[in-house]
């Protein structure tokens, strides 16, 4: 079996990320519920976003979900936004 090159699996992963957020709008921001966080094995809580198709869509502190991460992020002026694990 041949490994994946770094620009095809990037190119994977952008195509999922256009699928699933391209175009879509935000209808709702909040962080997760102590229950959800709980269900979860958390001992954290993230912002969620929902968006108008019914996904959600919340950071996670690593890619197998081990627990809530913080979102990053700038506005237009360039100014740095920090939404934290509560």
């Amino acid at each position: 079996m041949t490994r994946k090159s770094e620009k095809q699996v990037e190119n994977y992963w952008e195509g999922m990320a256009n699928k699933n957020l391209l175009g879509k709008k935000i209808v709702s921001v909040r962080y997760l519920s102590k229950r959800e966080m709980e269900a979860m094995g958390w001992f954290k809580r993230s912002v969620v976003i929902q968006l108008d198709d019914g996904s959600i869509f919340f950071p996670s502190s690593d890619d197998e979900g081990n627990d809530a991460g913080a979102l990053f992020g700038h506005n237009k002026a360039g100014e740095s936004i920090t939404f934290p694990v509560i």
